[in-house]
């Protein structure tokens, strides 16, 4: 019976969304905006962008790069996307930043690392990637210069990501499933491509493969170490007791229902990212996490730090 009401609330709400965003079936990409610089700098928000290719540690300029980011692999250090000529992008063609998000190659025909969540961005249509590469062109450009990625033996050597590719990467624009609602795929949009949300807070395997059977079920070994909560519905371990209001009501302020204030890099992802987005996107997503398949999966906190080679098997 709860149950039941909840998909009826659930409905209520979705027809909501769909009329005060005036969404129709099949127009899922995009975004509010007249022009492409506008659009740009909202999808760069809902990317969370920012927040990874933004050194605030090292008191680094917006976007010019530098910040570390922990795996098991050893630290990343994300790159410089202003457009400067020598150091950032500033020299990129709109065929070399589509390769880049789609394929995961670089304007010299390297393969980027997955530390650069491509295997998500590769969902973007053409229009909403050459929207975000108008506004990154828009940004002054900063002489930042890239640093080396500080990698242990074997990951060291980049050949050593085709066989990962091969198992684990499947690029192509994302299409919308007919069957959903068109705010449910717009909220599949936003959560699977543009918010690349999987990559944090769904399980990998030992050489880093999203576990595709517990997708979003969350995991004690996340970007950094951290602990990552579950955001299906389950009703124990997940968002099920959430409505649709909470979950907008933390996207726009990073309180729970239970009054806790998220942490850590959850805490940058609302103030880089989801705060800034509409109602009608949060709606979106809060619609789509809702209609998952419950995953029961106890996320805790571990008593001990994360060996550095660990993944969820451990």
């Amino acid at each position: 019976m709860i149950r039941s009401c909840r998909v009826v609330a659930l409905g209520v709400f979705l027809l909501g969304i769909g009329l005060a965003s005036g969404l129709h079936a099949g127009d899922f990409d995009g975004a509010p905006g007249a022009g492409a610089v506008e659009r740009g700098a909202y999808l760069l928000n809902a990317g969370g962008c920012r927040a990874c290719h933004t050194d605030r540690a090292g008191g680094g300029t917006p976007l010019a790069g530098g910040r570390a980011l922990g795996s098991p692999y050893g630290v990343f250090y994300s790159p410089n996307i202003t457009p400067d000529p020598k150091f950032g992008i500033g020299r990129w063609s709109d065929e070399n930043f589509i390769d880049a998000l789609r394929h995961g190659r670089s304007p010299q025909g390297r393969t980027y690392y997955p530390a650069f969540p491509y295997t998500s961005y590769t969902r973007l249509s053409d229009r909403d990637i050459l929207d975000i590469k108008a506004y990154l062109f828009s940004v002054p450009p900063v002489a930042a210069e890239n640093r080396a990625h500080d990698l242990r033996f074997p990951f060291s050597w980049r050949f050593s990501l085709y066989p990962w590719r091969w198992f684990f990467f499947n690029d192509g624009p994302m299409t919308p499933d007919a069957a959903l609602p068109s705010t449910v795929a717009r909220g599949a949009y936003l959560v699977q491509a543009l918010g690349h949300c999987a990559e944090c807070h769904t399980p990998r395997n030992l050489v880093g493969g999203l576990k595709a059977a517990r997708p979003l079920a969350g995991t004690r070994y996340g970007p950094g170490g951290a602990v990552v909560p579950n955001i299906t519905p389950d009703s124990e371990t997940g968002i099920g007791e959430w409505s649709a209001s909470d979950l907008v009501f933390f996207f726009r302020t990073g309180l729970k229902p239970d009054g806790d204030d998220v942490t850590g890099e959850m805490r940058e992802a609302i103030e880089d990212g989801l705060q800034h987005l509409s109602n009608e996107d949060l709606g979106a997503i809060a619609a789509y996490l809702l209609q998952l398949e419950p995953i029961h999966n106890p996320v805790r906190h571990r008593a001990k730090p994360a060996p550095a080679h660990s993944y969820d098997e451990w």
